[in-house]
């Protein structure tokens, strides 16, 4: 779960994406994981959901790192979390995600993939249809 004030909004990257509201000090701790919020699923589970909620977890969910039998999927903002090849975001310890430089308020957050994926990495094409809002006129 995430662990500072951030938003998600149209991203340059990918669809949505999630934005912190606040200044962010380089080391500062911005995720981990809640065993009470963020969800374990046994990866079978997949075989058994209707096909629109399979998507949903194939798309958000990623392995359980000390139980590879298992599906992660997280309760807030952080699914939206985009990939970048030069993330700011350094999730190594995959229980914590750690600023990697200062990261000013406005900025998108950004995570490697590989971090939480056994194998390749497969991306997905978009799911939502962000547009910006219309200005007044």
């Amino acid at each position: 779960m995430m662990t500072v004030r951030c938003y998600l909004a149209p991203s340059e990257i990918e669809g949505l994406g999630v934005f912190c509201r606040d200044d962010i000090r380089k080391g500062q701790n911005v995720w981990r994981f809640d065993p009470v919020l963020d969800i374990r699923y046994p990866a079978s589970i997949l075989d058994s959901v209707e096909p629109h909620v399979r998507e949903f977890l194939e798309r958000y969910s990623y392995p359980d790192w000390t139980d590879p039998t298992r599906i992660i999927l997280e309760c807030d903002e952080g699914r939206f979390m985009n990939h970048a090849d030069d993330p700011n975001l350094d999730f190594s310890d995959q229980v914590h995600g750690f600023a990697r430089w200062d990261i000013p308020a406005g900025t998108e957050l950004t995570c490697h993939y590989a971090t939480f994926t056994l194998g390749e990495i497969q991306m997905q094409p978009p799911r939502h249809q962000v547009r910006a809002s219309a200005s007044a006129a």
